[in-house]
């Protein structure tokens, strides 16, 4: 159940939503999980991970408010929250239009905070581009041990068919599948996008996985966060993929 005042302390369970609210509201946010990197030298509270939270550490700073996102969190760690008392808001980001709802959703509806300008900033920039067709395949690796690749109905995915790039396991009934890598070689797609995160993909590791085939590193901040970065990932993002041919 949502507070009916605007939260004065709040917890943010998601490293992209963490970015949001620092950008827009500093000193809002209490506490925040390990892997909550930006903005640098966020002073909060750590929680522990996002798939392993400190519920009892949370509970203990009574937050008004914990952000959550129904992919990076599990539903026990959440029922624990709630179960304690905390209003949990939960989102749901799949595609780039879900992102810019779900952004004023936990900012405005949320935090009770104003729209931010990067918003609407983030919103034009991407309004920007033209419409095209997919005009390249990609595979697109998020882990080598064992191989795992995008799959279907992915935020990232949607992010990368706007810049005019198709994921080839698009329709896989996965989300992640995992791939063994001949298949992966075999795929017949145009070139290999490699993120640096969640696996920190490099130019000495992962092209190397992938002979003959343009590769694309990527920040992935860019491609799978959404937050303030969503300013930037358009262009960003559209020149990594130029550069690879």
């Amino acid at each position: 159940m949502m507070s009916r005042t605007p939260p004065r302390r709040v917890v943010s369970l998601v490293p992209s939503l963490t970015e949001a609210v620092a950008r827009t509201a500093p000193g809002l946010l209490v506490g925040a999980t390990d892997w909550c990197s930006e903005p640098a030298g966020l002073d909060v509270v750590r929680i522990g991970g996002t798939k392993n939270p400190d519920t009892e550490r949370i509970a203990a700073l009574a937050p008004d408010l914990v952000i959550a996102n129904e992919e990076e969190n599990r539903e026990p760690d959440l029922a624990a929250l709630r179960a304690a008392g905390l209003a949990v808001l939960v989102t749901e980001v799949r595609t780039l239009p879900q992102a810019f709802a779900e952004l004023a959703r936990v900012l405005v509806d949320g935090c009770g905070l104003a729209r931010p300008a990067w918003l609407d900033a983030a919103q034009d920039a991407w309004r920007a581009l033209p419409v095209r067709a997919a005009e390249r395949t990609a595979v697109v690796p998020i882990w080598r041990r064992p191989w795992m690749v995008l799959g279907s109905d992915t935020f990232a995915g949607d992010v990368l068919a706007r810049l005019g790039v198709r994921n080839v396991y698009a329709d896989h009934a996965d989300r992640y599948p995992r791939v063994p890598l001949d298949a992966l070689q075999a795929s017949g797609a145009d070139l290999v996008v490699l993120p640096d995160e969640p696996y920190r993909f490099s130019a000495e590791d992962g092209p190397e996985a992938f002979p003959g085939l343009p590769a694309a590193l990527v920040s992935g901040r860019d491609l799978t966060w959404y937050g303030p970065s969503l300013v930037r990932a358009p262009a960003v993002l559209a020149k990594a993929l130029a550069a690879a041919g």
